[in-house]
């Protein structure tokens, strides 16, 4: 994901660290089926940090699982976070303990804001959204209505009834916002939709895999081709941890804060040997796909095996996942 850290929306809220801080889950209400809103502020109330458009906040569930999920209230809104988890019953087990856990009135910790989805300037703008896909999209497209950008945002689900903020969406865009049903209508047509705006439109994508994985092949394909923004909520393929596929040997890391010396095996990632010293270390995904384990890099040569950073910006990255990138070279350094 690329940003431009001189434009109007960029601030040093891209930081990968993100605070920690304890928040009340003040309000819960349902958006959609199987679509459940939280909201969260301070415990005795007050201002919390300002965020931007496709931020995210990492949420510790009461079991000890760390979840990411985006912000998708009012930017303008300072009392409170908003977040919204659909249920996934054959997912990893976060959602199904925020649905079925009585969490109002419960403080949660939470960390961030994060932004690695950010706001790129563009003459325009095409939004693709996926079912829970919507929710960084959304304080996107109230920002750009706002700053008289033109935009447009389409957004697929199996029915009408998890259709996550349409009526919120059409009253702010009007016929800009497409809703594409598929038991009524079929999938939404990418092609078309791509085709229909012009290259220098900015294109914004989050949903499930395959959708993902079909704008990127049109987008490449295209002339001119275009390198659309994605964020994933699954790994690009959904394989295990690429390391445990592709070949890669024995090497050292350090740990330059903690002074530890460490062996990371061929058939283990950093992350697995970097917990048994080091248990707070935040992780989720294990994918390499959240972003939530990056870790600044001091010394040695990372091999990026994450979908979080564009591959054109992995000869100059100073951070890496830990929980799939492995390394080039015998030592690796990290900042932990």
């Amino acid at each position: 994901m690329s940003s431009d850290l001189d434009h109007p929306w960029s601030s040093d809220l891209t930081n990968p660290g993100g605070t920690t801080r304890r928040l009340l889950v003040r309000q819960a209400r349902w958006i959609a089926h199987d679509v459940l809103e939280l909201r969260l502020t301070r415990p005795t109330g007050g201002p919390l940090p300002a965020w931007e458009p496709g931020a995210h906040v990492e949420l510790t569930l009461p079991s000890g699982l760390r979840r990411p999920y985006s912000l998708c209230g009012e930017v303008a809104d300072s009392e409170a976070w908003t977040v919204a988890v659909h249920r996934v019953p054959e997912g990893r087990g976060g959602s199904r303990e925020i649905h079925e856990t009585a969490l109002v009135g419960r403080e949660l910790e939470v960390r961030g804001p994060i932004n690695r989805f950010p706001l790129v300037p563009a003459a325009g703008y095409l939004l693709l959204a996926g079912g829970i896909g919507v929710t960084p999209l959304l304080p996107m497209a109230r920002e750009l209505t706002a700053r008289g950008l033109p935009w447009r945002l389409v957004l697929g689900a199996r029915d009408r009834s998890r259709l996550g903020y349409a009526e919120e969406l059409v009253a702010l865009g009007g016929d800009r916002v497409l809703l594409v049903p598929q038991d009524e209508v079929g999938l939404p047509d990418l092609a078309a939709e791509l085709a229909a705006v012009p290259p220098s439109y900015a294109v914004y994508a989050c949903g499930p895999r395959p959708m993902l994985d079909a704008v990127t092949a049109l987008c490449r394909t295209a002339d001119p081709a275009r390198s659309p923004h994605v964020e994933r909520f699954t790994a690009a393929d959904g394989t295990e941890p690429v390391q445990l596929d592709a070949p890669s040997g024995e090497f050292e890391v350090v740990l330059a804060r903690s002074g530890l010396r460490l062996t990371v095996p061929a058939d283990r990632s950093v992350l697995d040997v970097v917990r048994e010293k080091l248990p707070d270390v935040p992780f989720s995904c294990e994918e390499g796909y959240c972003g939530t384990c990056e870790t600044p890099v001091t010394a040695g040569l990372p091999d990026h095996r994450d979908t979080v950073i564009e591959p054109s910006e992995r000869p100059t990255a100073t951070t890496m996942m830990i929980c799939v990138s492995r390394c080039d070279s015998p030592v690796l350094e990290l900042e932990l």
